[in-house]
């Protein structure tokens, strides 16, 4: 009917057994609390498998999961699928091919997105090829249909999006390339923060190494995830900024904004 390959699904089973084990990694992580976050992953082109509203990521069961169509109406399972499957099912229209999303939130991404900072500075060569730029998607209200449309510009581009003072959302062939991207963005947000702040140094990339981890990224298959911002070239001195001296005047280091992150994370680790 609609001319795919059914081979690229898993089976009902190898779905959910996915689903359970990116719950499971999601909690131990920290990337979800109490019952936060949601995962699906598509069985056919029409039909998926979703986590139910109001349960903990790291302890569901199989008879949990619910199985809904792309217009998101229960198929089977007795539980109720979580307000945010919205977000998931615009993925799924606005880009058919990808597999599965997995939304969480992981502590320092969040301290990001809710500084509405994007995650698109070329430091590390393995989060240009595999993971790529992270934009901020526009507030919306959780729940509400501002959610999806917030995050439809960047489905067919990108592997990945902050939800601006909410958390993070990745999507991918598979329910754990999704996870996976969820691991790499945090880890991205993590070593930023670090070289941002607290150490105050970082050397970046230039923009013909940026070019050929592209390239590289290209030949792997994988043709989203947009292209870091380079400031210099090959031989050039990088920005003061990247160095950690004294930034040019309206640059992200002279605001704060990488200092604010960083206030905000520490605040939060020291009241535990």
């Amino acid at each position: 009917m609609y001319g795919e390959d059914l081979d690229r699904y898993l089976s009902d089973r190898d779905a959910k057994e996915a689903i359970l084990e990116v719950g499971r990694r999601m909690y131990a992580k920290n990337y979800v609390v109490s019952n936060d976050g949601n995962i699906t992953c598509k069985v056919s082109p029409t039909t998926l498998w979703t986590t139910p509203t109001g349960v903990s990521k790291g302890y569901m069961t199989d008879e949990m999961l619910i199985k809904v169509d792309l217009e998101g109406h229960v198929l089977q399972g007795t539980r109720k699928p979580s307000s945010e499957l919205k977000m998931h099912l615009r993925v799924y229209k606005e880009n058919p091919d990808l597999i599965a999303c997995v939304h969480a939130h992981p502590p320092v991404a969040t301290s990001f997105a809710i500084a509405g900072i994007a995650l698109d500075r070329p430091i590390l060569p393995e989060g240009v090829v595999q993971l790529g730029v992270v934009p901020v998607a526009p507030y919306a209200t959780p729940g509400t249909q501002e959610v999806p449309d917030s995050i439809a510009p960047y489905c067919r581009t990108h592997n990945g999006v902050l939800l601006a003072n909410h958390g993070a959302l990745t999507w991918g062939m598979s329910p754990m390339q999704a996870y996976m991207r969820m691991e790499s963005l945090e880890y991205y947000a993590l070593v930023t923060m670090y070289t941002g702040n607290i150490i105050g140094r970082a050397n970046e990339l230039s923009c013909e190494q940026v070019d050929r981890l592209v390239e590289t990224r290209t030949k792997m298959g994988i043709t989203t995830g947009g292209r870091p911002k380079c400031r210099f070239a090959a031989g050039d001195q990088p920005s003061p900024c990247s160095q950690g001296h004294a930034c040019p005047s309206g640059s992200p280091c002279e605001n704060g904004e990488v200092a604010s992150v960083v206030r905000s994370v520490m605040a939060q680790i020291q009241g535990r």
